[in-house]
This record gives structure tokens, sequence and C-alpha cells, in this order.
């Protein structure tokens, strides 16, 4: 084995592929291959499945996991015995490695295996750690002697942004010891408020908004079961992880860093992990029906986490906690292609849905001690080429080990030895480097990405869920009512009959809204112009203004949120029911909003001017049709149909009417 300590090595072997497109999963773009990124220029963004940097170009995070600052202790034994510590590796409550080899060796490293950015764990414990680091666990590092861990957290972000490097901060525990198991981690509620979770988490942000290279906040790691509870994704309580990141990405973007994007990971675990029981790993499959939507767009992306000894209805545990249900390593090709999909991959790869969004996975690594012609080789090898055909965003657990202990714990990329030398997969000897080549150095969509329109869900399903940042800053416009607002410089596009979802677009128009502003809170019908819903009770804007936000009371229909138009929209107008089923435009651009609900859409070129809804005895006064008019573009008024029109074919459950309705 040749051991290497440059201070900047370069790949030495380039290795061609053709990443074959699968089905469900968007072929590899070949007409550029991402850089290795330097020059990229921050902050990052998304448009639809990428995430790009300032200029549009598009960023691939090909990352790495330096742990260590969440913790490495097992949560029992003495802290300062490395017995106590994972795989017998004891971090010192830091960024592991850091007692082996200088921090610039470290990074310098992360780039010559190809790495363009890092995930970087903390744990909230460590931001009130008082306690210096022992000079021992920064021996190579002696100027970091007397820091505390979040001051030595401090230095390594600085050096890996300082050489190019993006880093993501990442809310791995809630105290500083090895996950992730039963232990106080599983939730970011498990050990703490989640108010106290909030603050610690905008201390964090508001501590590196200065520094433009930390560019991501992925908010927990790997939530999961207690011993008696699940997480949710929707149902309102105090374990919604849905709600929870939902209102702490808000909080960021709002009271902290604007620049910053939002992580998401899936659910890991919910059910009791035994045979005869409900158990499984929902991960993004919630997405689908129940979207986030933030304050400011394209700032959000979803994660997830594939080892082979897991599966989609195995915990990974061998013993206690096992169940037959087969392992990711278990699967074939195909079947791992589909679960992948079904999981994960489906939130990119379908585009122009309220989820669409980049799909990091943050987490997937594999023993490197696994012997010639085991399920670990093979699943590994499938599971990249995946990734080269989905063209994702992936970040290895973990890039750094010891190794004196790499007999034991073979999963690390890079080893430092306690002399400071350094082995990686290109060293001889790792069976992983041929697919960490194909994997770093794969055909991947670069260049500038063109903007994509923006698709947005509203739910307000157990409260206010007003996304428009100049309405957050303006007095409560329908006290007592649970109000929706589209973000700023989207427009209400579509409505449920039941249920009280919303969904917003800039499609066609882009940011309607004038710079004043201004804004109407319409309750009755004094705006209407033209029969076009008759016998029923319907919120119209004003001349000149547009939909923005609703409010609701219980399911009724309380008030509609105007915006006043920069140039006034006076195209033709449209009645589209929905009261009886589905009328949304071919394709249902937007995607379904409303899951088991009838919905109404439309078009992408009109907005919506009016919400018409019955209050006739035993009606639950929820919207039963909408007023859509065409946009207006520099070739004048489009061509459209007239107040009052039939309802368009596109009805899924279409039933007899009668002219008039009746209250």
């Amino acid at each position: 084995m040749v051991v290497l300590r440059p201070a900047v090595r370069t790949l030495l072997v380039s290795v061609l592929i053709t990443a074959v497109a699968l089905p469900g999963l968007p072929a590899a773009d070949a007409a550029a291959t991402a850089p290795a990124a330097a020059g990229w220029v921050a902050p990052l963004s998304t448009r639809g499945r990428y995430i790009v940097d300032a200029d549009g170009v598009r960023f691939k995070l090909r990352s790495g996991n330096w742990h260590g600052a969440s913790g490495t202790w097992n949560g029992s034994g003495d802290v300062a015995d490395n017995a106590a510590h994972h795989s017998g590796e004891n971090s010192g409550r830091i960024p592991l490695g850091l007692d082996r080899a200088p921090l610039a060796e470290i990074v310098a490293g992360f780039q010559s295996i190809g790495l363009n950015s890092v995930r970087l764990p903390f744990s909230d414990e460590m931001l009130t750690d008082r306690q210096p680091v022992t000079d021992a666990a920064v021996a190579a590092n002696p100027r970091f002697r007397g820091l505390t861990p979040l001051q030595v957290y401090d230095e390594v972000v600085a050096g890996l942004t300082g050489a190019g490097l993006a880093v993501i901060l990442n809310n791995h525990t809630n105290t500083t010891r090895w996950c992730c198991g039963v232990d106080g981690n599983e939730r970011w509620n498990a050990s703490q408020s989640t108010p106290q979770w909030e603050e610690n988490w905008l201390s964090v942000v508001r501590r590196y908004a200065g520094n433009p290279r930390v560019v991501g906040a992925d908010l927990y790691n790997e939530v999961r079961r207690t011993v008696w509870d699940d997480p949710n994704w929707g149902t309102g309580d105090d374990h919604d992880w849905f709600a929870a990141s939902q209102r702490l990405g808000d909080r960021i973007l709002r009271e902290a860093n604007p620049n910053l994007l939002i992580i998401v990971e899936g659910i890991n675990w919910t059910g009791i992990p035994a045979d005869g029981f409900a158990h499984g790993r929902p991960t993004l499959r919630p997405v689908g029906s129940l979207s986030h939507t933030l304050v400011r767009s394209g700032k959000l992306v979803y994660a997830a986490h594939f080892y082979d000894y897991t599966g989609p209805n195995h915990t990974g545990a061998t013993g206690i906690g096992e169940t037959s249900d087969p392992r990711y390593r278990d699967l074939s090709a195909a079947e791992l292609r589909d679960v992948l999909y079904r999981d994960a991959f489906f939130v990119g790869a379908e585009s122009g849905r309220h989820f669409t969004a980049p799909v990091w996975i943050s987490e997937f690594g594999v023993d490197g001690n696994a012997r010639a012609g085991t399920k670990q080789r093979d699943w590994f090898a499938a599971f990249v080429d995946l990734l080269i055909a989905a063209d994702a965003d992936f970040a290895y657990w973990p890039a750094v080990g010891w190794a004196e202990n790499r007999g034991v714990n073979g999963w690390a990329l890079l080893y430092w030895d306690a002399a400071g030398r350094r082995t990686g997969p290109y060293d001889g000897g790792d069976w992983r480097a041929g697919a960490w080549t194909r994997l770093v150095t794969s055909e991947a969509r670069g260049g500038y990405v063109d903007p994509v329109p923006h698709w947005s869900m509203l739910s307000p399903d157990h409260g206010d869920f007003v996304q428009s940042l100049r309405m957050r800053d303006r007095p409560d416009w329908d006290s007592g009512a649970r109000k929706a607002a589209c973000p700023d410089g989207q427009r209400l596009l579509g409505l449920a009959h039941t249920g009280n979802r919303g969904l917003c677009t800039d499609i066609t128009a882009g940011d309607l809204w004038a710079a004043s502003a201004a804004h109407q809170v319409v309750t009755d019908e004094r705006y209407v112009a033209g029969d076009w819903a008759p016998g029923y009770t319907k919120l119209q804007c004003p001349a000149g203004s547009f939909v923005i936000g609703y409010a609701v009371r219980g399911d009724a229909m309380s008030s509609a949120l105007c915006a006043t138009a920069a140039t006034v929209p006076a195209g033709a107008g449209r009645t589209v029911w929905f009261d009886r089923g589905d009328n949304r435009p071919a394709g249902g651009p937007g995607g379904d909003f409303a899951t088991g609900n009838y919905k109404g859409q439309c078009a992408d070129d009109e907005y919506l001017a009016g919400i018409a809804y019955t209050r006739r005895l035993f009606s639950s006064r929820t919207p039963d049709a909408l007023y859509c008019r065409r946009l207006i573009d520099g070739r004048g008024p489009a061509a459209g149909g007239v107040p009052g029109s039939t309802p368009p074919a596109a009805r899924s459950a279409p039933a007899p009417q009668s002219p008039v309705r009746v209250r």
C-alpha cells in the first residue's frame, strides 16, 4: 500500500461511462459534466430538481460526511476511554481526525477524492458545551488547544469554506453521543423542547451568516420512533415532522439567513420493529401528498438515507429489533431501482409538481471490509449505478476514519493513522475505488439551468399557512380564521372542494404583484361583475387584482385575499366548477395538491379572480367553483371563455347540471 500525504492531489483515473436511463429516472445530460467547483458563486438555490449557484449554473452536491462533532460516545462507560466510543474512534466532541492530521491536510484529502461539499454534523449540546477540548483531541492542530467544541467547529467551517468547499450544517443529535437507536436523539424534540431546538438553529445560522460558502441547513437527522411514539407527517401534534421542519425552515429564511438551502430529511422509521406489527421506513413518500412551501421559493431540498443493511421495512438491526423483511442488499437491481424511485427519487424525477425539488442522498456507504462475492459489494455497485442514472446529489458516510481501526470499521473513504499518514481509495486495496470513481466522474447535467415555474402547495390543515413575507409583516387580515397565502411572486391557481388545500404558481406570468404590495380582503360580493356562478355566493377580487390567498373557518370559506396587479389583468373569464369531480387542465400541472378530494384549477395562462360556494342548508360552504381569467401579454388579450361557461370535459366525475345552481 502506498501512503501519500500531499497538500493537494488530483484524481489519476478518469472513467468514461454511459448512464443508461432507467424507467422513471431522468437520464444524465451528456451535454456537460459538472465541474469540481472551486469557482462556484454563492448563494445556492434550486431550479426544479437541480441545485444551482448564483449564476444559475448547476452545482451538484458531491459530498462527504465529516462526523464527530455530533458525538461518538456510545452512551455508557468513561467518555475518555476510546472503547466507549463507536468502533473505538473517539472524536473528542469535534470532527474526527484533528488529533492525527492538520485541518488543511484533511480538507485537501476531501478534494483529492472529488468532493465539492461537506455535510458537517453537530449536536445541540455542542452549542453550549463550555468544556475545552483536550490537547490530545487536537494534537495535530495545536492552535485549537483550549477551544470549546463550538470554537473548533468554527475553525473547521472556515477551513473547509476557505478551500472553496460548500458546507451544509447538519443537526445530527440533541446530545453529543453516537446515534441512531433509541438514545434520546430520535426526534428534534426528544431531549429538548421544540422552541429550544428552533432557537439553537437560529443561533447557528446567524453565527455563519457572513460566510457565503455555508450554503445549507440540514434540519435534523433520521427522525424515527422512540420506544412508544412515532413521528408523523402532517397530523399537527408535537411529533409532526412536517410541521416542525416547515416552521423552522421559514424562521431560518425570515429571521437568520435568506440565502440558505433548507434541507428536510424524510421520516426514517415508524412502527414497532417486530414481525406481526406495522413498521416501515416512509422516507420521502409522504412528500407526494403533503410538501413544504417555504416563504422563499427555490430554497427547498429533500434528503434521504440508504444503507445495504437496512431496508424499506428493516431497521438494520441484528437480533433484537430484527424482522424477516428484506434488506436493501437482498433486493434485485430492478427491485432496488423501484424502491428508490418510490421512496425518494420521484421527488426530483417528476417535474412540474408541487413537490418537485432536488433530492440529496445525504447518507449512503458500505463496509470496505466486505469480501468479494458478498451482497454488500453487489449492492454498492448497483446503488452507485442508480445514483449515476438519476444524476443524484450525494454524500458518502463517513469521510474520515482511524487507520488502526480499519479492520473493524472499514466504512470511511479516507483514513489517518496516529502518525498522521493518510490512506484513501486510490492507494490500493480498496475494492470501492472503481465504483467511487464512476460516481464522482460520471456524466451529469452541468452548465446553466433555465429557470422553471414554481408550483407550491398551501396546507392550512391545522393553522395559518401564510407563506407571503409581505403578508406576514402586516396585521392579521381575517382574525380567528385559518389563513393561507402564496409565497411572494406566486398567485393562487387551484383550490380543493374539501380539505382546504390550495395550489400556487408563477407559471406564464411570473410575479404579478405591484411594487406597492397593495392588497384587499374580500368577504362579500361587492366586487362581483357578472353572475359567473348563478345561485352561489361569490368572493371576487376588485378589478386589477388577483387571488393570492384565502381564509377558512372550519371547512367554510371566510375570505379571499387579493393582490393589486402591476399591470391590470383583464382577459376574458370562465367558470370552473369542481363540486362534483376534478376540473383541472390536462396533465394536472402542479400535481395532486389535495389527494382524495375534488380540485379545481385555472389554466396556466390564467389567474384566479374569484371563488364561489353555496350557503344552502347542510352545506359546508366549501369552494365549488373558480372564476378564472386570461392573462394579458404583449400581444393583447388571449381568447377565452365567458362568465358562466359550462364545465370543461376535463371533469373526472361529470353529473347532470341545471343552468342555474341552487343555493
